[in-house]
This record gives C-alpha cells, structure tokens and sequence, in this order.
C-alpha cells in the first residue's frame, strides 16, 4: 500500500483511502503527509464542524500532501478539495481516509463525483506476505507476466500455525503479538461493530445482539452464496427475536458501509446460457478473524474440524488475494453455475488477463479434487472458443514448496508462498 499510496499522489489532485478500521489507514497515510487534520478528534471536532459552515477553506490550509483523516464527518469536504484541485498547480494535494462510506443521506451534500481529481484506494487487512508470514517466492504479477514456476519455497507453517493466523486476522496491532494477546483485538472488533459502529454509519440505531446474531450467522454461511432468506432462516434458529429480509438488507448495507463484509462478486463469462450461471455474490468478512471472532472460534477449534477450517482458510486466502489483485489493478471473483461447477477465484486484471484458483487446506486428496475442478472449468471454457487462464492454481494451508504438475500444468502453492 506504501508503494500504491506514492504512485497515486504522483498522478492524481487528491486520493480517497478508504477501509476497515484498525488495518493501517492512518499510520500509512501519515508516513507520506506533510500535514494533517483529524476530524473526529474528540477535543476539536465541535470546531471543524464550526469552521466548515463558515469558511471550509481553513481545514484544508497545510503544506501538501494533506491527511484529512475521518473526512466523511464534513462532507462538504469533498466538494471543496474538488475546487482546489482544479485551481492549483501540481499532484498529489490531499489524502483523505475514511472507515465508512456516505450513507445515501450524506451523499446528498454533495455535488460533484469527483471524477479526474480523485483516485479512490481500499486498504485492508495485512495479508501474509505484508507480516512476514510468506516467503513471496511466487508473485501472481509475475505469472500473468507469463513467468513459469518449477519449484518455490514457502514458510513452512503447521495447521495450528495456520489456524492461529486466521483466528488472529492481519490486523497490524495484533500481527506484534502473541498468545492470547494477539487473539483478543479481532474480539474486541466485534465488540465495537456490534455496539457502536453499525448505528453510527447512518445514525440509525441497531440491537447490539441482533448485530451479533446475524454476524455469527453470517460467519456460518461464509464462503456460500446464502440469500437473506437464507440467513434470516438461520438467525432464526438461534434467536426468538427474527429479523425481517428488508431489516437484514439495512444491516447488511451498513456492514458493507463500515467494511466488515465483502462479498466476492460472481464471474459471468459468456460460458453458457445466461441463465444457467449463478450471479449471486458469495458471502465473506473482510478477514478472516471477524468470522472466528464472531463464533467464538479458537485456533484449537478449528484444528479439530478441519471441514469448518477450510471456509475459514478460504476466507484468509480470499483476504489475501484481493490484496494482490489490487496492486495489480485486478479484483478477485467467484464462478458457479447451476451444474454444481464452482471455482472459489477468478483472478483477473485490468487488461483483461485472469486466471483461476481453488482453496484447499492440502494433502492430496484435496489437490486432486481442486485439480479436477479447474481442469473442468478450463476445458469448457475451451470448448467454447474463449480465451485460456493465463495459469491455473490451487492454493493450499500446508507445504513446503510450490511447484507446477508436470500432467496439467497447475501450479500447487501454499498461501505461504504467494505475494502480488
């Protein structure tokens, strides 16, 4: 992100980062501005609030770049580093951070969509090769470049290795600890969802208890394409209290809002009929800690069910996939149609390239059944005359090297290996 951060302020007016809060938003930003203003600070935000109905000129007088930090608060800020932009000489003015988006209500104020002066950035969650825990010898940007793989070392990491990671999440504070410490941050994360940040998205206020109910079920029916009736039904079982599907529409909305859940979109090519491709988004939190923290899932638990480890994992390699795609330009999707064919990622870039990729805890039996899912989705995606993958990959919570088969040319790679 320091690398994408620096290349964005040398091409664009102002710079819009935006993300789940706790991954890292302030501390990056802070390391390439030059002067900052936080708005929600508690002892001056009565202030900004003040100085922007009267002259919002001033929140924005600092040497550049300027951090604007919490920035949704004043909406009008928007407009007003727009006019600036256009008026003054040079990049890289301003960066803005946020942990929301504007609520349709905030939208209103303002006028302009900020097109040609803003570039919007998604920070995340740390993946493995950003603290410490892959080796990077095999660069996804590499393999689209057409690079081979014959063998690659990982950081060898046992299952409860693995499973502590994904239990702890990639939050930057928690990734300097150990034990127990490490663990409690993507508790204490929920906590806060749950109880105060939800509501004060657009300041309508919601049940803590329904917030975690709908979390946990959420967490249950990660990595599927569950419908709201789907998860209502599951709510249900745990709580007298059912919601309506247009109330869990609104709670999801504002989850999306905050940044606690992303979905993966699905991946529609012009494969079959169109009516035999689901187009349903499949269901994930934003890390992976967020779903085990919402359960009450330890790294022990889920050692001992390795069937609930594998969506768990698969929502850690999902984490860290849209992490390298985006600094590739790319995003990560998901296919699935009605004949039960399903690939958990569909890499793709900016120019049009894209590869496939299966989840899989490891051992062979697993690598098989991956292999056999993209040897299949590959050969109909040839029958129907369209472009290849650029390279296909099932990536795995164990091994010790990545290698590409000698029968099909899949590479077999742990998450521990991989980087953008």
């Amino acid at each position: 992100m320091d690398g994408i951060l620096a290349e964005r302020l040398e091409s664009m007016g102002a710079i819009l980062v935006e993300g789940a809060k706790w991954c890292g938003k302030t501390t990056t930003c802070e390391r390439q501005a030059k002067s900052r203003i936080y708005i929600a600070d508690p002892l001056h935000s009565k202030q900004y609030l003040s100085i922007a109905e009267t002259e919002i000129s001033q929140l924005l007088e600092g040497a550049t770049p300027r951090l604007i930090d919490e920035w949704q608060d004043i909406p009008e800020l928007w407009d007003a580093i727009r006019h600036v932009v256009d008026h003054r000489d040079g990049m890289g003015q301003y960066i803005l951070i946020g942990s929301s988006v504007l609520p349709e209500r905030k939208k209103k104020r303002i006028k302009h969509s900020g097109t040609g002066r803003y570039s919007w950035l998604k920070m995340r969650p740390m993946s493995l090769w950003e603290s410490g825990e892959s080796s990077g010898e095999v660069s996804i940007g590499a393999l689209f470049a057409g690079q081979g793989v014959t063998t690659a070392r990982a950081i060898e990491r046992k299952l409860s290795e693995t499973a502590f990671s994904v239990c702890r999440g990639g939050w930057p504070l928690s990734v300097q600890r150990t034990g127990a410490s490490a663990l409690r941050l993507a508790r204490d994360y929920c906590k806060a969802v749950a109880e105060s940040d939800i509501s004060r998205y657009d300041d309508i206020p919601r049940d803590p208890e329904r917030v975690r109910n709908l979390m946990r079920s959420y967490a249950r029916l990660q990595g599927t394409q569950a419908s709201v009736a789907s998860i209502r039904k599951d709510m249900a079982q745990h709580d007298e209290r059912s919601l309506s599907e247009d109330t869990i529409h609104s709670y999801l909305k504002a989850l999306r809002g905050i940044f606690v859940i992303e979905d993966a979109p699905a991946w529609c090519p012009a494969l079959r009929a169109k009516e035999t491709v689901r187009t349903s988004d499949t269901r994930y939190f934003t890390d992976p800690s967020i779903a085990a923290a919402s359960l009450g899932v330890t790294p022990d638990d889920l050692v001992n069910d390795l069937r609930s480890f594998g969506y768990f994992f698969e929502g850690m390699a999902m984490r860290d996939l849209r992490i390298y795609m985006d600094a590739l330009d790319g995003d990560v999707r998901h296919y699935h149609d009605k004949t039960g064919l399903e690939c958990d990622a569909v890499l793709r870039t900016w120019s049009g390239a894209y590869a496939l990729a299966e989840v899989k805890l490891g051992g062979e039996t697993l690598v098989e059944e991956g292999v056999r899912t993209l040897n299949k989705l590959s050969s109909l995606i040839s029958n129907k005359g369209k472009k290849p993958p650029m390279f296909m990959m099932v990536v795995t919570a164990v091994g010790e090297f990545a290698y590409r088969r000698k029968e099909d040319g899949i590479i077999v790679c742990p998450l521990s290996a991989l980087k953008n």
